[in-house]
């Protein structure tokens, strides 16, 4: 039997092992998922839309469209958006409402040129990533698009009273499937939403406990502000010229010396130690340096009277000091700095002269309250001081007589001992003198009793 011209039979295991690696090759070759896509680097390569790409990429919006397919941006040329830089910034204030303004402009669904050209003529309702937020009323976060006059497509809110609308320009550009990018002629602002109001609204109050939560190092400033309810006397201060806080490291506060017994102070004295900390003026870190009036009062200075309770700031070696009157500390880094706000860190406890006293060391002593450091100074009542001293210069005094007692007592018994010991002499060299003497004596004392003469043989 000759051999066969026909190719040789396929097993059946090999062509299932065909199958699914065609089928592999087929899955790589379809387009990426929404999560590969990077809707900021798309626009990157537009400069018409630099702005509005430098805006997503500002707001939490850009890092939520990584996680979603099949969308459809609303882009917004450079010269169509706003003029006000305040539409630009994120964070504080008008942020959070330019965000939801930009998830408007995201269509949860993937909408080509094609598409738009086939609308009804009622229009088409596209839900946004602004109604995933829970603040849109009803479906308010939804767009209506429909078709305009000359094979145009007006992008507006659904709401029945007039709102803001936009054109749609063209296509820009596209990634099959996962984003198409479409120009439009302006922002579209949800309805009831005032964009204008949001842009002019007062930042919110810098929480300045959190602030130094969150920097660590300053756990026992946090927990004292947090205690004492100055930290909301803060927030209420910022609004105005601002403020300036000055905190103690934690390092600062164990540096204390025992002497000092800060935390054992009464509420309403503690609290204008805290006050003392505080400028009332907002003074980032270049203005400290070139400070013009080195004098500054506190906050502790508003409850008292002008020219208490300041602090003086000057420029030594290089780096900002902080003078008291009883202590010197220097700022040591910035740990938070947007106007009206700033906080910097302090090497020391800044305590006022007016409350505590330098001794001839580096330990300081607490000198008894003033009756105007309370707020409000209700009443004429004194706060008893924390503990009793005598005043730094007798304590000096009382030593200084203790050591002359001391040596006076000395000198005294030295004395005693000397004339002791020349008494003790003088008795010795006496009574060797009658011991001498004694044999005579007795002598001439018989003669006397016995009239015997020298010349007596028993004599």
């Amino acid at each position: 039997m000759g051999r066969g011209s026909g190719a040789a039979p396929v097993s059946p295991g090999l062509a299932l092992e065909a199958a699914v690696l065609a089928l592999l090759a087929a899955a790589a070759a379809l387009p990426s998922p929404a999560a590969g896509v990077n809707v900021t680097a798309v626009l990157s390569a537009f400069p018409n839309f630099a702005d509005f790409a430098r805006l997503l990429a500002s707001t939490p919006v850009a890092g939520e469209l990584a996680g979603r397919s099949s969308l459809t941006l609303l882009a917004v040329p450079n010269a169509n958006l706003p003029q006000s830089p305040s539409a630009f910034a994120a964070g504080a204030g008008a942020g959070a409402d330019i965000a939801d303004v930009l998830r408007y402009h995201v269509l949860l669904e993937y909408l080509s040129p094609s598409d738009l050209a086939r609308l009804p003529a009622s229009g088409k309702l596209v839900t946004t990533l602004f109604q995933t937020t829970g603040r849109a009323p009803s479906d308010l976060g939804a767009v209506n698009l429909t078709a305009g006059t000359n094979s145009t497509v007006v992008v507006r809110s659904p709401a029945p009273s007039p709102g803001s609308n936009a054109t749609v320009l063209g296509a820009v550009t596209a990634v099959p499937y996962n984003l198409s990018v479409l120009a439009v002629g302006g922002l579209i602002v949800p309805s009831g939403f005032d964009l204008a109001a949001s842009e002019s609204r007062p930042a919110p109050p810098v929480n300045i406990t959190r602030v130094l939560t969150d920097a660590r190092g300053f756990n026992v400033a946090a927990s004292m502000l947090q205690a004492s309810g100055v930290a909301s006397e803060f927030e209420a201060d910022e609004h105005g010229a601002g403020i300036t806080v000055f905190v103690p490291t934690d390092d600062a506060f164990a540096g204390l010396p025992a002497t000092d017994r800060l935390q054992s102070l009464p509420a309403e004295r503690k609290a204008v130690v805290l006050r003392f900390h505080v400028l009332h003026s907002y003074y980032p870190l270049g203005s400290l340096e070139s400070i013009v009036n080195p004098v500054q009062p506190t906050l502790a200075t508003e409850y008292t009277e002008a020219g208490r309770f300041t602090l003086n700031i000057t420029r030594v070696n290089g780096s900002i000091a902080i003078d008291t009157g009883v202590v010197q500390a220097s700022i040591t880094r910035t740990v938070f700095d947007q106007n009206p706000v700033s906080v910097f860190a302090v090497s020391k406890v800044l305590l006022p002269k007016e409350m505590f006293s330098r001794g001839d060391s580096d330990s300081t002593t607490m000198a008894p309250p003033s009756a105007a450091m309370a707020p409000g100074n209700a009443g004429n009542e004194q706060t008893p001081p924390t503990r009793l001293s005598s005043p730094p210069d007798l304590h000096g005094e009382d030593s200084e007589s203790s050591a002359a007692l001391t040596t006076a007592k000395g000198a005294s018994w030295w004395c005693i001992g000397l004339m002791y010991l020349q008494l003790h002499l003088l008795l010795s060299l006496d009574l060797e003198d009658v011991k001498g003497d004694m044999p005579h004596a007795k002598k001439s004392w018989v003669k006397q009793k016995t009239g015997a003469t020298s010349s007596d043989p028993n004599w």
